[in-house]
């Protein structure tokens, strides 16, 4: 769904550049080792029911909401939050499983999505009522968001941008103009924007915004694609945000990218999917069945 009321940002990005020199020494991290099983998960705004569903469709838990993924690597690619009413119980499942896995030598990683950036900023205009009444109502949500609130710590503390083995995730894309910082370094970059209220970062044009990999023509997606996962040492970007056509994550750029928002919420379309790579080969796991997708050249 559109968000024509949120802002957008032309502010040069010349200082944040400076300011991030150290970052920057290299454009990313050497790449990870690829994990036997990746999962990735998109928006999933506030629907528990929703979360649990994309989550069993990858056998990541059992009917009691227990981790059963074994080494399995999570991603959620943020937007956990706003326009339905379980935002607090997805996030509380989230930061369960994320201590769960670990014991057993997987891992589970949330990502900021532009929804979790907004409610930061205290921009609550797409919270439900119920939502808000789980927090205990309006006020106490805020405070529970701010600096010194449990979740808004949490939440301050995610990453925008993780690369996975060869495999690069991010709630909207990683555009052209921000590449250059690298991984760690775009993360320092929102970080420091969030502290500071605001910045071009947070914008239409910045990572948690981008919707040029899913909407552009797909010749000039795909070159930017490739200048972008060169950059940052990586063959794959997945992304959400952008909500897919027939409720099924969709490969462009002979699988470069790939689109996993489906509308999973009950607020959205209500319709669940979750992405596995396994050993580079990526599949949509959707309720009706296994759909392969294409794979990046090595």
């Amino acid at each position: 769904m559109p968000d024509a009321h949120r802002p957008t940002y032309s502010a040069p990005r010349a200082l944040l550049v400076c300011a991030l020199a150290v970052a920057q020494i290299a454009a990313g991290p050497p790449a990870s080792a690829e994990p036997e099983r990746i999962v990735a998960v998109g928006d999933l705004h506030g629907d528990a029911a929703a979360t649990r569903t994309a989550l069993r469709l990858a056998d990541l838990i059992g009917p009691d909401d227990r981790w059963t993924g074994g080494t399995t690597v999570l991603v959620q690619t943020g937007d956990v939050m706003d326009r339905a009413d379980d935002v607090r119980t997805i996030l509380d499942l989230l930061d369960r499983l994320e201590e769960e896995a670990s014991a057993v030598g997987g891992r589970v990683i949330q990502l900021l999505g532009n929804h979790e950036v907004l409610n930061l900023q205290g921009d609550c205009l797409s919270a439900t009522a119920g939502d808000q009444a789980a927090f205990g109502g309006p006020e106490a949500r805020r405070t529970a968001l701010s600096p010194r609130g449990a979740y808004g710590r949490r939440l301050r503390d995610l990453d925008a941008v993780v690369r996975v083995g060869e495999t690069v995730f991010v709630h909207a894309g990683v555009p052209r103009e921000w590449a250059s910082l690298g991984v760690e370094g775009i993360n320092e970059a929102v970080r420091q924007a969030l502290a500071a209220g605001d910045g071009p970062i947070l914008g239409k044009k910045g990572p948690l915004w981008y919707r040029g990999y899913l909407r552009d023509p797909e010749a000039e997606a795909c070159r930017e694609a490739s200048d972008v996962l060169g950059v940052l040492g990586a063959r794959r970007m997945v992304v959400g945000h952008t909500v897919q056509d027939g409720g099924r994550p969709v490969a462009r750029c002979q699988g470069a990218v790939v689109g996993i928002d489906t509308g999973a919420s009950r607020a959205m379309r209500g319709m669940p999917s979750a992405l596995e790579i396994v050993r580079g080969d990526a599949r949509a796991l959707l309720p009706e069945g296994v759909v392969d997708l294409p794979d990046p050249a090595p």
